[in-house]
């Protein structure tokens, strides 16, 4: 079966949007654990709108040194700039909105009753393999990060950078294909096969033939647009929305991680797992929870009932701590080890 999977660096546009917000939940969580956070993030031209709710005993009256510092944080910084000039987001020139209100005390009674903040359905997946995760997916993250971290140590690439892997029937890698910004021709492979551990039978590199224009001067970015990269590509369902809006009491992301890990913990001698979960806002009894697993070509369901009450998982996963722009910058799927434990 040929499979292909995306991934996207932090440096883009849509990415840039989910690190703000999470580095302004990090902000939030380090003055009141218990904030309600739902903070949506655009980012067009030098332009960077900020929507959503915020309640709790916090001061985030100027968000404007926050999000300047996550953007030199990712690597847009002063020295980017006078490298690229207009090509990409200007650090020193940002018009930032703020329409941020209070949370509705419709869903915060529920929420202070131990109640989920919303309601969907969400997905965990594990499958035997290099992360857990299908092996695509696990490429196309690789050869990203590997010229993400390239490009942060030079003047002629850039940071906005996506990847894409094509794996054949035999699991060998049939494409790959790189968009990484430049100023002038550069041979990136070498960096190309060190991440990959063999040469892909097809290559493509800047299918345009030119690619220097990038960030938010080339795209707009919106939080939660790359959710097929940020979970596991086509090997599952997507569940839910965004996780990198929401504090812990939103269902998008801590049900997302606790069905992971559930996944994890389920996959034991199968060769694959999914977890299915679904919430009620202000209700901490799911709805459903369901596990569904494949060992050959042998697969199994069944319903499975795990303490679910959200109060016990943000205990259990540790989510009331700043630790969201280092989620964000690995990827959810590197919360947790390969036990299923928190692996920071």
């Amino acid at each position: 079966m040929i499979k292909t999977a995306e991934y996207v660096s932090l440096g883009h546009p849509d990415k840039i949007a989910d690190y703000i917000s999470s580095a302004l939940l990090d902000a939030c969580l380090q003055q009141d654990p218990n904030v309600r956070y739902a903070v949506e993030v655009m980012v067009k031209n030098n332009h960077i709108v900020l929507g959503g709710e915020i309640s709790g005993n916090i001061n985030l009256d100027d968000p404007q040194p926050l999000v300047k510092q996550a953007l030199r944080n990712i690597g847009y910084d002063e020295k980017y700039h006078q490298i690229w000039q207009n090509n990409a987001i200007n650090i020193n020139n940002l018009e930032i909105i703020n329409l941020i209100s209070a949370q509705s005390t419709e869903i915060g009674q529920g929420v202070d009753a131990d109640g989920w903040g919303d309601q969907g359905v969400f997905v965990g997946y594990a499958e035997k393999g290099e992360g857990l995760i299908n092996r695509e997916l696990w490429l196309a993250k690789k050869l990203n990060n590997t010229l993400y971290e390239a490009a942060r140590h030079s003047e002629n690439l850039g940071l906005d950078i996506k990847t894409q892997i094509t794996l054949d029937n035999d699991n060998h890698i049939q494409t790959a294909i790189v968009a990484i910004p430049m100023l002038q021709t550069e041979d990136i492979m070498p960096l190309i096969q060190s991440a990959l551990g063999e040469m892909p039978q097809n290559l493509i590199i800047n299918g345009t033939g030119r690619y220097a224009c990038h960030s938010s001067i080339a795209d707009c970015g919106v939080t939660g647009r790359k959710l097929a990269c940020d979970f596991y590509s086509t090997a599952c369902p997507v569940g839910g929305g965004s996780p990198w809006t929401k504090d812990p009491s939103k269902a998008d992301l801590t049900l997302n991680l606790y069905a992971r890990k559930l996944a994890i913990q389920y996959l034991e001698d199968n060769d694959a797992c999914r977890v299915y979960l679904s919430s009620c806002i202000g209700k901490s009894d799911l709805p459903s929870a369901v596990i569904k697993t494949r060992k050959g070509n042998t697969e199994k369901s069944a319903n499975i009932c795990p303490d679910c009450s959200p109060k016990s998982i943000i205990g259990e996963l540790k989510l009331k701590r700043p630790i969201y722009r280092e989620l964000c910058r690995r990827g959810l799927m590197a919360y947790f080890d390969k036990d299923g434990n928190p692996a920071f």
